[in-house]
């Protein structure tokens, strides 16, 4: 038999710090959506494992990501949401050729280099080269973009990304565009999240809709799904959309599998995809806290659908977003479950083996910092 892993690692505060530190620090965590960012100057801030990065796009097109502390005395050079007052300061001035503090007006090219700090040019031993911007890791694929606190070593993010790329490389997720963005809260650890994307032992009970469409995941509880070649629809049906057709563009150069079925994978840590032969959806997990996970969800669709109108596609949309629900409320109540005093660990059926994948993920990273396991 096999076993997830224990149950205080889905509900413990001193995990979710041991797994902010090792995964969600030192991993190409996904942030959003390059097109978001899309002209020299154009910038925005995210959290990543507690911390706030602003990322701008530079001169050369390539986007640069930093800590959002300037050298001079750590003031945040844009404020977050959460402490943002625009009537009383402004947040730094970024164009596209320099970002400037709003505290003191020191003020750093796009690639994070200082350029002038008033009234210092005659101190002694003062140097500007010396104070640049903290640098954070940052590569786009796929029309996507990925931060990472500790490294930025390109050869490291490919390495990531291989097989993702090798399977999907038909699909244009370049140049595809998000036509919808829904974003959910959900009551639950982002590793329940995972374990339910991987498997579809629980679609049977939870998704009777999803079922309609793909009669398969319900079959031997989803045992012998061929995830490598994608799911077949129902007879009639080559879409996820509640009619399981669509009047949305199909992607140029799929295969002749890839136009009927249905594909899914997960790019660790935290970026599920969802692939159609007319649309993909991407999930962007964020952790809050040990019980609490803030999802992105971005509907993608080809280029030519830009400008069309949202009932156009509401449709997919309104069949993913019930899909999506499900899912959450679920994952809430494992959860819950999972803070029982009488609940250790749980049980893997074999229709779950895809959940070793994220046991293997976690423990490799994390497990010589937990004590007492």
């Amino acid at each position: 038999m096999e076993f997830t892993l224990p149950s205080h690692w889905y509900t413990c505060a001193d995990i979710f710090r041991i797994e902010l530190e090792h995964i969600f620090s030192r991993e190409w965590v996904c942030g959003g959506r390059s097109d978001a960012l899309s002209q020299p100057g154009s910038h925005d801030v995210y959290q990543v494992s507690g911390e706030s990065i602003l990322i701008v796009r530079n001169s050369d097109n390539q986007l640069r990501a930093f800590f959002n502390v300037c050298r001079h005395r750590g003031s945040a050079l844009c404020a977050t949401p959460k402490n943002s007052n625009q009537n009383l300061l402004p947040d730094a001035r970024i164009t596209e050729k320099y970002i400037k503090c709003p505290y003191h007006a020191w003020s750093y090219d796009l690639d994070g280099n200082l350029m002038n700090a008033p009234h210092m040019n005659d101190v002694k031993d003062f140097n500007k080269k010396d104070f640049p911007l903290h640098t954070v890791g940052c590569h786009e694929w796929g029309g996507f973009f990925f931060l990472n606190l500790t490294s930025s070593d390109q050869y490291l993010f490919d390495h990531s990304i291989t097989e993702i790329k090798r399977k999907y490389s038909r699909y244009p997720l370049d140049n595809m565009i998000v036509g919808k963005e829904i974003n959910y809260s959900v009551k639950a650890n982002w590793k329940v999240l995972c374990e339910n994307y991987n498997e579809c032992y629980h679609c049977g009970p939870v998704h009777p809709e999803l079922c309609r469409l793909v009669p398969a995941f319900k079959i031997k509880g989803g045992s012998e799904l061929d995830w490598e070649r994608g799911v077949p629809h129902r007879e009639g049906a080559d879409t996820f959309s509640f009619t399981g057709v669509s009047n949305l563009s199909v992607f140029k150069g799929l295969n002749e599998d890839e136009l009927s079925r249905h594909k899914g994978d997960l790019v660790y840590p935290n970026l599920f995809l969802s692939f159609a032969k007319d649309h993909v959806v991407a999930f962007i997990l964020r952790p809050i806290d040990y019980g609490n996970t803030d999802v992105k969800c971005l509907f993608l669709f080809d280029e030519a659908e830009a400008g069309k109108p949202e009932e156009y596609f509401g449709d997919i949309v309104d069949f993913w977003d019930l899909v999506n629900r499900q899912d959450w409320e679920i994952c809430s109540r494992v959860q819950q479950g999972l803070q029982s005093r009488v609940h250790e660990r749980g049980l893997l059926s074999p229709m779950e083996n895809w959940n070793l994948d994220i046991r293997r993920y976690v423990s490799e990273r994390i497990e010589q910092f937990v004590d007492g396991d």
